[in-house]
């Protein structure tokens, strides 16, 4: 099998934040997508090994920050390199909790969503998350940065958790 075939489909590069009482935890995941306009509800896959999948099946609350091309590498390392269980990853983040509590990025995000999760499907090594919006935000009307912008513009590489490796 060609693995690179999975780099044509096209994703999206987003921050997804939640909460554990009064810690906070995000990640950089590639996939999130919205799946039903009405109600309105979107659903993100998470390795079932990182902080922030314990913190969403803890909480019930995932928020998806949607990165814009703005963002650098060594931004998008912050949240995608790091383990929360070590790193303070808002420790010089700009963000808000939103009315779930769940964190939002502000910095260079085009917008933002929270979630309240309604069923979590097992996939194996990675969760997807379906969650029902319960508020969103819009902060610019940047470009959302793509997994392939990602790759060929800011020079990123698939982690290791990622549920491809490309």
């Amino acid at each position: 099998m060609n693995n690179a075939v999975f780099a044509d489909i096209t994703y999206g590069l987003y921050v997804i934040g939640s909460k554990n009482k009064e810690n906070l935890n995000a990640q950089i995941a590639n996939t999130a997508m919205q799946v039903s306009a009405n109600p309105q509800k979107v659903t993100v896959c998470l390795n079932k090994q990182n902080l922030t999948h314990e913190y969403v099946e803890a909480s019930g609350v995932f928020s998806v920050s949607i990165i814009s091309t703005g963002w650098t590498l060594d931004d998008i390392g912050k949240f995608g390199f790091k383990t929360g269980r070590t790193t303070d990853k808002f420790a010089d983040a700009k963000y808000k909790t939103g009315i779930t509590g769940a964190p939002i990025i502000t910095d260079r995000i085009v917008s933002g969503l929270e979630c309240e999760v309604e069923q979590v499907i097992d996939a194996g090594t990675h969760s997807i998350f379906l969650g029902k919006v319960v508020n969103t935000e819009k902060f610019t009307d940047d470009f959302p940065m793509s997994y392939k912008y990602y790759h060929e513009v800011v020079k990123g590489f698939t982690p290791p958790n990622a549920p491809v490796s490309a």
